[in-house]
């Protein structure tokens, strides 16, 4: 009796083993039909990824319902016209395609770009030894004319020291801090200042500089060379350049390669662009 009541059961059991897994849905799933037309779960996954980022972020539900009852509506407005396409929509269609495939193209080269190896040896190659430009430490001294700025330098000349001096005499906002100016790029100063703080040596003071501000007395009190920012600080603009020079060799090796022919149109003038009846059925 035992076995009796467990027998079909196990023989239930069994049956449902044998049955096929219902397989998970996947892009090629229909989820409506139009007089036969399918419309998929990729065609709704596609149109809303096309989406502005304030719809995209709608609940999914609401978003699957709405785009799929756009996209039916969609189709329905297509197999309206019977098949007939009008000669503007036929060349748009002509242009996403050749668009849409030739970002497919560069996607697929953009891959292969910016590998680990790739990335380090641009890195290396771009900040190694001798990377940036110099940086100086300098203070100066700024008063209204050439007569106070040379008689200031006779006192640094004898042994005033420069920081009081700045104290004292300075009428630039650095003046209190004894001149002080702290590390900067010579683009970062007028162009009179700069071009002599770059030929200036450490510990050096200048002869009165003129610029729009007034007249500088200038100590050169370091140098250095700009310090290279770290691999992962400047990674992704690596990839980036990477990417960008193997779009344009591979462009250049294709249009090299390919047959292109520009056929001489009799009465073609560049304004015709602006001529959209000619495409007008």
């Amino acid at each position: 009796m035992p076995k009796r009541l467990t027998f079909l059961p196990s023989l239930a059991i069994m049956l449902l083993l044998a049955l096929p897994a219902s397989a998970a849905p996947d892009a090629n799933s229909v989820v409506a039909r139009v007089n036969g037309q399918d419309i998929t779960l990729g065609h709704i996954i596609i149109a809303r990824a096309t989406l502005p980022e304030k719809y995209r972020n709608l609940p999914v539900d609401v978003l699957y319902s709405a785009i799929l009852d756009q996209l039916i509506q969609q189709e329905t407005l297509r197999q309206s016209l019977d098949g007939h396409i009008s000669g503007t929509i036929a060349i748009q269609l002509e242009n996403e395609e050749r668009a849409l495939l030739a970002a497919e193209a560069i996607e697929g080269v953009m891959a292969e770009a910016g590998g680990e190896d790739s990335v380090l040896d641009a890195y290396n190659a771009k900040y190694s030894s001798g990377f940036g430009e110099d940086e100086y430490h300098a203070a100066h001294i700024l008063v209204e004319t050439e007569e106070e700025a040379k008689q200031i330098r006779v006192d640094l000349d004898a042994g005033t020291d420069f920081a009081d001096m700045a104290r004292e005499k300075s009428t630039g906002p650095s003046g209190p801090n004894g001149g002080d100016l702290g590390w900067f790029a010579v683009g970062a100063m007028v162009p009179e200042f700069g071009e002599v703080v770059v030929g200036m040596d450490v510990g050096g003071i200048s002869d009165p500089v003129q610029t729009k501000f007034g007249w500088h007395l200038i100590i050169l009190n370091e140098k250095r060379q700009q310090a290279a920012p770290t691999l992962e600080a400047v990674r992704a603009d690596l990839i980036g350049q990477l990417q960008d020079d193997a779009v344009e060799a591979r462009i250049e090796e294709l249009t090299a390669a390919a047959r292109i022919e520009r056929p001489e149109v009799e009465g073609l003038l560049p304004d015709l662009i602006l001529d959209l009846e000619l495409i007008e059925d």
